[in-house]
């Protein structure tokens, strides 16, 4: 067997992952009579150039909604500031809330009022910086190895420390949207962390950005109506609006940006 690393190969794969192609190792290994081991080698050195993100057999293509979480954070802010504040009247005060990693929720931070009396726990290391930034509202870190490309813990430990919490309300990532596939994540630890931060919430939000509708993700979260609320932008089409309520959840939409 040719364990050789050609670069037409690894050409070849890179310009799938560019035409929005998911690859699978098992089926290029026999397509180009490798090894996996060396699809594998293809693949980490993709991802490693920002051609690609690895998933558990393969690699799925660079999109918006899967880009690592520090090339997210300076996009579509305004979209995202509109987002949280569409969010703001669901929190009550004294509660306990947990900001799901993701740069949409990083949004809420500079958002959420002060004097409420609100401990913020999350996963993310973004939003953990912002909110020690505000001294109005505690700060509960959820530890363990960092992933780079979700921007925060989502390993064994996280999952079991999250399972002790009882936790108010849930902001949770999404990674893709729809009314009949629910929430998916790209990352199968990080959607495996998400259902544990559902699973130890009384309410759950997600703020969703247009582009998540149009995005798919290989692992499922929940299903829409196991979200309580889903907030949206408002060039969402009323169809799609519809659909979610349809589906079992409160929609609301968010005010357009404002032109500088």
């Amino acid at each position: 067997m040719n364990e050789e690393i050609p670069l037409a190969r690894r050409d070849e794969i890179a310009n799938r992952l560019a035409q929005g192609k998911p690859v699978v190792a098992a089926a290029l290994a026999v397509e180009f009579e490798v090894s996996e081991d060396a699809i594998r080698r293809d693949l980490r050195a993709l991802a490693a150039a920002g051609r690609c993100r690895r998933v558990y057999g393969g690699a799925l293509p660079i999109t918006p909604a899967s880009a690592p979480m520090a090339s997210r954070i300076e996009k579509a802010m305004e979209q995202k500031s509109e987002l949280a504040r569409a969010a703001l009247p669901l929190i009550q005060r004294g509660e306990l809330l947990f900001l799901d990693s993701g740069s949409t929720n990083l949004a809420l931070v500079d958002v959420l009022p002060e004097d409420f009396d609100i401990t913020v726990a999350t996963n993310s290391v973004d939003i953990a910086a912002a909110v020690l930034r505000r001294p109005d509202i505690h700060l509960i870190v959820i530890g363990g190895s960092v992933d780079p490309a979700v921007g925060g813990c989502v390993d064994a430990n996280a999952v079991q420390n999250v399972m002790q919490m009882n936790i108010d309300r849930c902001f949770i990532g999404s990674c893709a949207m729809s009314s009949r596939s629910g929430i998916s994540a790209f990352d199968l630890a990080d959607a495996t962390f998400k259902r544990a931060v559902l699973a130890s919430s009384e309410h759950s939000v997600v703020l969703a950005l247009t582009e998540k509708f149009d995005t798919r993700a290989p692992y499922k979260v929940a299903a829409i109506n196991e979200i309580e609320c889903v907030v949206v932008e408002y060039d969402l089409p009323h169809e799609e609006r519809v659909a979610l309520s349809k589906a079992g959840t409160s929609v609301v939409a968010a005010q357009e940006p404002q032109s500088p």
